[in-house]
């Protein structure tokens, strides 16, 4: 009994010590992290700080489940986004040590059939500039998170359609699908996936244990968080979780704070963790230095010490009130992060936060880092709260101003059902828009949106959630409907990017099931000035046109009396039907004109 007591006084001792541990430049953290949580409102946070080799700090805030009150701590799982993205550059400087690359090969030297969109790209990208971001191509990113791809390679072959906005490494532009890209040369090199290439070269030695890679991991997993936003009202409401699926080496990494520890001290260490090499020192070293320049990134009159945006490879370079730092954020539905090294100083920031498109995490980190530094404090917390309120402000002013264009009192061009049907871009994918009651929608992969009418025929999306239309949200984008020469709906155009002309997706309309007996009022011959047309059936249910000269054409049904014609863009027929049901005429409806034929 004795022994036991002896025993229980020790384990005392020991939690007694490991909450005094915190260093002394660190004095009073908690109390300003709590206001923190107080102020900016996050559902919760964790934050952990290295030196060198040992965890100086490590601290869980707020909460993990906000409804059920579950605090987080430094083991809480979080989803860490782009933070990712230097794990991902990591395995591509190991395999160039082991001679499996260079970072001036092409990407299609690795990855069979891969190319861009132009034979400059094709030519000059190489490997170093999928890391820097310096290909030239903007961000495409509703390419992936509207349209998730099956596999990596799929998504990624996207890229050939997807158009540039400069020249090779003329400027800095953040682009996800290069970071998938080097995910697809890391696979192509050693035949298995990038996320088994994860787990054996960096959470296996650096002793991750708990890390994964996939949201269906996330959710087995205990102590894990979910994602929330803070609405504008002040309350603060859970997100589901985004399935990032085939971009994953862009920024799937599911982590915690105390394991991403083990993550910084490699990089502080030169690549070293426990005295074993997980990442070449010279990749390091080439990593977190500058590649290319982000932004010009001046100082100003408020922060004089703070300049400079460069980046690296997965990781952004500055200078912090003198000490140079190598940073990388992370954002994805419901979760911010920052994962920060100072390498002449040796300390590591992980700040890990479960709310949605948040600062906490830049906060946070320039908190921790004047203290670190014993630095002129700034007030990170009264500048972030006075940025929010701009931006609420702005926010309110574009809602206000929002439809300030829109011309009234105008109608789409067409009844709403000849807006139907499949919609796709090659380097996008596809989604359907159909016609429910009075309205259109925009049937997506993972979204639904209630198309409504802007003017003319353009319509706004408005996302559908469970209790109907979300008309709080606006996602700025608008569809504007194409016509054809002859009138027929071709197209949408949407502004997806901001640094090139609209994405246009083609239209192909929805083919309808026609019976037998409907078929068979449309077979005979038909004059068009001279020429002699048939129309007829075959295999028992499907209608043909054949056009003296020419080659047979099928005719698939779009609607009443409408047919598109198979093979022929731009191309369908209509049947002129009197008010017997009696078939008169057939217009052929073209991209020079429309021509009617008179049925004999």
């Amino acid at each position: 009994m004795k022994r036991i007591f002896i025993l229980l006084m020790l384990a005392v001792a020991i939690v007694s010590a490991n909450a005094q541990q915190t260093d002394k430049r660190l004095k009073e953290l908690d109390k300003e992290l709590n206001k923190v949580l107080k102020e900016l409102q996050p559902a919760g946070f964790a934050v952990a700080v290295v030196e060198k080799d040992k965890v100086i700090y490590s601290r869980g805030f707020g909460y993990r489940d906000y409804e059920e009150k579950i605090p987080v701590d430094e083991n809480t799982l979080f989803a860490i986004g782009s933070c990712t993205k230097s794990f991902t550059t990591s395995l591509i400087g190991i395999l160039e040590k082991e001679g499996e690359l260079s970072l001036n090969d092409k990407p299609s030297l690795h990855i069979p059939g891969f190319s861009f969109s132009n034979e400059e790209m094709n030519s000059n990208v190489r490997i170093k500039d999928l890391m820097s971001h310096g290909t030239g191509l903007p961000r495409h990113d509703f390419s992936w998170y509207f349209f998730p791809g099956k596999t990596k390679k799929d998504l990624l072959m996207r890229v050939a359609e997807q158009e540039p906005f400069t020249g090779v490494r003329e400027n800095w532009y953040y682009n996800n699908f290069m970071f998938l890209a080097q995910g697809v040369i890391v696979e192509e090199i050693t035949g298995k996936s990038w996320e088994d290439n994860i787990r054996e070269r960096i959470f296996e030695p650096l002793e991750m244990k708990r890390s994964n890679l996939s949201i269906s991991e996330m959710k087995e997993s205990k102590n894990a968080s979910f994602g929330y936003q803070l609405k504008e009202d002040g309350n603060i409401e859970k997100m589901d979780y985004y399935n990032i699926g085939s971009m994953s080496p862009a920024g799937s990494i599911n982590s915690s704070a105390g394991e991403m520890t083990h993550w910084l001290k490699t990089w502080i260490n030169g690549g070293e963790f426990k005295d074993e090499e997980i990442i070449p020192s010279n990749f390091v070293q080439k990593a977190i230095s500058s590649q290319l320049v982000a932004s010009s990134a001046l100082p100003d009159k408020d922060h004089p010490g703070i300049h400079i945006t460069n980046y690296g490879y997965g990781w952004f370079i500055s200078s912090y009130k003198g000490h140079y730092r190598a940073a990388h954020g992370g954002n994805i539905d419901g979760f911010s992060a920052d994962a920060c090294i100072f390498p002449s100083d040796s300390i590591g920031i992980v700040v890990l936060s479960n709310q949605n498109s948040s600062v906490v995490p830049n906060v946070v980190r320039n908190i921790v880092s004047d203290r670190i530094f014993d630095l002129e404090k700034t007030n990170w917390i009264k500048e972030a709260k006075q940025e929010l309120e701009k931006a609420r402000k702005a926010q309110k002013e574009m809602q206000k101003t929002s439809g300030s264009n829109r011309i009234k009192g105008t109608k789409p061009s067409h009844n709403l059902e000849n807006y139907t049907g499949n919609y796709s871009n090659k380097g996008y994918s596809s989604f359907n828009i159909k016609l429910s009651g009075d309205s259109l929608y925009a049937e997506m992969p993972l979204h639904k949106y209630w198309l409504r009418h802007y003017h003319y025929d353009v319509f706004e999306p408005v996302e559908m959630k469970e209790d109907g239309a979300d008309t709080t949200q606006h996602i700025q984008l608008l569809f504007n409907f194409t016509s054809t020469m002859a009138g027929e709906i071709s197209g949408v155009k949407v502004k997806m990017e901001p640094t090139i002309d609209p994405i246009t997706f083609k239209r192909t309309p929805e083919i309808v099931e026609v019976e037998k007996e409907t078929l068979e009022k449309y077979p005979g011959s038909y004059d068009l000035m001279g020429t002699t047309i048939k129309v007829y059936i075959k295999d028992d249910d499907k209608l043909f046109v054949l056009v003296t000269g020419q080659p047979e054409y099928e005719l698939l049904s779009t609607g009443n009396n409408k047919f598109s014609i198979k093979g022929l863009d731009g191309y369908s027929v209509e049947f002129v039907e009197e008010q017997d049901d009696k078939i008169t005429a057939l217009k052929f409806i073209q991209p020079n004109g429309i021509f009617t034929a008179n049925k004999k």
